[in-house]
């Protein structure tokens, strides 16, 4: 049938056919501009660039194993190809539409793996994001009592050494693009192989390549690995060009001790906005509990955190100018663990041009990570954990035979521990009446 313009059925036409194809057009109200990928040692993140804020559903399929990522209103406007899969348990990765309006994205695996995701809102540096982690399944081992014993009985020193910033999260950019990320972690490198090479001490990277951890991910590395002390490496910038010079931070618990402090903190918390924060929770505790047990603990490492922060501050004055000449303190995530003793070194202004062509160079990398380690080392020297290597090896050099000579942070069990004898024998030895002991004090070992 002939249809003549102007008449009912002609109208009716053209509005149902106007109808369909805004329908299709509206039908995706998000897109999906850009997809990138890092590996972690324990998970491979996957970060869709996006649009506006999108609802989404994960979930696993079997034989073979699949993740299937429904983004809902969107359509994929990024190149795929180009994506690297080494090392990652992911070998491809294939799009479609699914219920004509929705993006799936089907990822093919190696072997199952644990998906987590979550949504990221925009920030200063990026749009709203939709990131996906798939965690390796690997077997969790647990240790017993006499394991961890055999471990503490002439320990290694470990010190966790945390390059800040990575992956997504560049950090601070300077003058030619030097990233903060790169510039940190060849520090941190550096720092480890000076360590590496003293007997009775043991580094651990908490980031040890390009990709992103949680600020609260990253003490947490620090605790599962037992460590001694935590130093996070940083070369920030400032919004003046002719700010300089290095500085050391401790945590704050009132607030920051310089306008610079308040901001280089904020700057690096807002980190988490990037990357997306992990938490930490105490739930399971009652509040007044956890608060008093909280205060005893971090007054307590917070004293330790000033004392090697000063002893490094020290160190770096004789390779950079010192931005403050004490330590300054303020309210980094980072450094809110409340047992071990916590550092954030900032080794320069990468935003000044002299400072930043410092950072770059190999060899003042090495001049900065040997200043840092000799700061620790010497704070160690005075402070040494009961029961590592170091400690026994002070104690033999210290003490007449058969006599002990008490350190800081000796306890009576640890003596008792290192000299195979019990506690109730060097008490009725040395006529003590109780445990406590001070530092000074000279003990009588008895007969093992």
């Amino acid at each position: 049938m002939l249809l003549k313009r102007g008449s009912k059925q002609f109208l009716t036409v053209i509005l149902l056919l106007t109808l369909q194809v805004f329908s299709a057009s509206s039908a995706f109200s998000g897109t999906v501009n850009g997809l990138r990928i890092w590996r972690a040692p324990d998970h491979t993140r996957l970060v869709f660039d996006l649009s506006e804020a999108v609802d989404h559903k994960v979930f696993p399929l079997t034989n073979p194993d699949r993740l299937v990522i429904d983004i809902e209103n969107t359509k994929l406007n990024a190149e795929t190809s180009a994506l690297d899969f080494t090392s990652s348990p992911i070998t491809s990765i294939r799009s479609g539409v699914h219920e004509k309006k929705n993006l799936r994205i089907v990822l093919d695996l190696k072997q199952a793996v644990r998906p987590r995701s979550f949504p990221l809102a925009s920030n200063e540096q990026y749009g709203d994001r939709l990131v996906v982690h798939l965690y390796d399944q690997n077997t969790e081992t647990s240790k017993t009592v006499e394991d961890i014993t055999a471990e503490n009985n002439r320990r290694d020193i470990v010190i966790a050494i945390d390059a800040g910033h990575g992956g997504e999260d560049p950090g601070a950019i300077g003058p030619k693009g030097i990233k903060e990320k790169k510039v940190v972690l060849a520090i941190s490198r550096e720092l480890k192989k000076l360590f590496d090479r003293t007997p009775g001490y043991k580094a651990v990277l908490v980031r040890n390549g390009d990709y992103y951890i949680p600020l609260r991910k990253r003490t947490s590395i620090a605790h599962q690995k037992r460590a001694d002390m935590f130093i996070s490496i940083h070369a920030d910038a400032f919004n003046k060009a002719s700010a300089n010079g290095a500085s050391v931070f401790a945590l704050s618990r009132r607030g920051a001790t310089s306008e610079t402090a308040r901001y280089l903190a904020g700057r690096e918390n807002r980190a988490d906005l990037i990357g997306g924060a992990g938490s930490v929770s105490l739930d399971d505790k009652d509040k007044m509990l956890a608060s008093v047990l909280l205060d005893l603990s971090m007054t307590a490492t917070l004293s330790s955190s000033l004392e090697v922060g000063d002893e490094v501050l020290k160190s770096m004055g004789g390779v950079a100018r010192l931005h403050k000449k004490k330590v300054e303190q303020a309210g980094f995530v980072v450094l809110k663990s409340p047992d071990i003793p916590s550092i954030l070194v900032e080794t320069g202004f990468i935003s000044n041009p002299k400072e930043a062509k410092r950072l770059a160079s190999r060899h003042y990398q090495q001049k900065m990570a040997k200043a840092i380690f000799q700061g620790i080392s010497r704070y160690f020297s005075n402070n040494l954990p009961v029961g590592t290597l170091l400690a026994a090896q002070k104690a033999g050099s210290n003490k007449a035979p058969g006599t002990y000579v008490i350190a800081r942070g000796d306890t009576l069990s640890g003596i008792a521990v290192r000299y195979n004898v019990s506690v109730k024998s060097l008490l009725r030895h040395n006529g003590l009446k109780d445990t406590r002991i001070r530092v000074g004090q000279r003990l009588k070992i008895p007969a093992s």
